[in-house]
């Protein structure tokens, strides 16, 4: 599967019937490795000049925030199956792979009319993102919460002696406890042993327990045998495992199905995109043709190249010596060419 995807726009003379033949045609001699597909965009309201030049000033920050949510969570789902130890499936949208959703692109009227202003239709995108993005926040904040509480509970478990927990180490024969003794626990490093078993004895004074202290780096830990607390602590353990993986299930579901939404209404977003930059460019009425490629790295200049000889000749000059320049007033951040042309990372 490519992971990158032009999308395009070529302005139409006669039809897009026939100008869609002419450039799979052109593709398949030129470029043979190149996919080609025809990116379906259905008759958009087309509104004022005034409100596609404003629409237009937005296009590419509203893009950016939409890529960027649908790639944070695809990192998240990657992170989630990563701490699971299975092997993901692929990503889809409406259950079909997440490339064929795209080359294979239908506008969908019931959730996007088309009789609704180009504007309308973005700013309902928008708030959709944005709220699938609040939601992911607070969701991976709590599953966050129980990693942050568990992995405490594996440092103190598997810490130095001088600071984790004893619990799991002392058993309840090791303590003696009486009316004249009382068991304490001395945390003595390996290279200290043979000194503490040689001196250990003779320690019967504070005096001299300090002294031991600075020369053998002894740590007299305080120590409760607590059988009730062993066990509640690991049934806290144990819980906080089980919640760490309803959660971290739950929130996985959660965003499958949110990447799929998320990147739904990103390829209407560029639906509308393409659709706002082809009338600035090519005027009205609307006549263009779209298509997604996805060429090899190797293959690009030359599928630009193609790309140009169909883009009409206007300015052609001009588009050259501005490449990957971006234009105010055609899309912010629009690829310069002598033809609409926008870049989708899927990944």
């Amino acid at each position: 599967m490519a992971t990158r995807y032009w999308i395009v726009s070529l302005p139409v003379q006669s039809s897009a019937s026939f100008q869609w033949s002419r450039l799979q045609e052109s593709i398949s001699k030129r470029s043979f490795d190149t996919p080609v597909y025809r990116f379906n965009i259905p008759d958009l309201r087309v509104g004022t000049l005034d409100s596609l030049l404003a629409l237009s000033d937005d296009l590419a920050k509203s893009n950016a925030f939409i890529e960027g949510v649908s790639h944070k969570i695809r990192r998240q789902i990657e992170e989630l199956e990563r701490a699971s130890g299975v092997e993901g499936g692929a990503l889809t949208v409406d259950g079909v792979p997440v490339d064929s959703y795209l080359t294979r692109f239908v506008w969908d009227e019931a959730k996007y009319p088309t009789m609704s202003p180009l504007r309308e239709i973005v700013d309902s995108i928008h708030v959709l993102v944005a709220k699938i993005e609040d939601d992911m926040k607070v969701r991976a904040a709590e599953y966050n919460n129980i990693r942050g509480q568990l992995n405490a509970i594996n440092r103190k478990q598997s810490g130095s002696l001088a600071v984790r927990d004893l619990s799991d180490l002392v058993k309840p024969e090791d303590i003696i406890t009486s009316e004249h003794l009382v068991t304490l626990l001395a945390v003595v490093p390996k290279y200290s042993q043979k000194d503490w078993l040689s001196s250990y004895e003779t320690l019967t004074t504070y005096v001299v327990k300090l002294l031991l202290f600075y020369i053998f780096i002894i740590d007299i830990r305080e120590f409760e045998y607590s059988p009730e607390a062993q066990e509640s602590r690991k049934q806290e353990l144990e819980k906080l495992l089980q919640d760490q993986e309803n959660m971290r299930s739950s929130l996985l579901q959660w965003c499958h199905a949110s990447y799929g939404e998320v990147f739904s209404a990103w390829m209407h977003f560029c639906a509308v995109r393409v659709f706002a930059e082809s009338i600035l460019r090519y005027g009205l009425p609307p006549s263009f043709l779209a298509a997604v490629l996805a060429p090899p790295a190797k293959s690009e200049k030359k599928v630009r190249s193609i790309l140009e000889e169909f883009g009409g000749n206007i300015n052609s000059a001009f588009w050259k010596s501005e490449d990957e320049v971006s234009l105010a007033g055609m899309g912010g951040e629009a690829e310069a060419y002598p033809y609409v042309s926008f870049t989708i990372n899927i990944v």
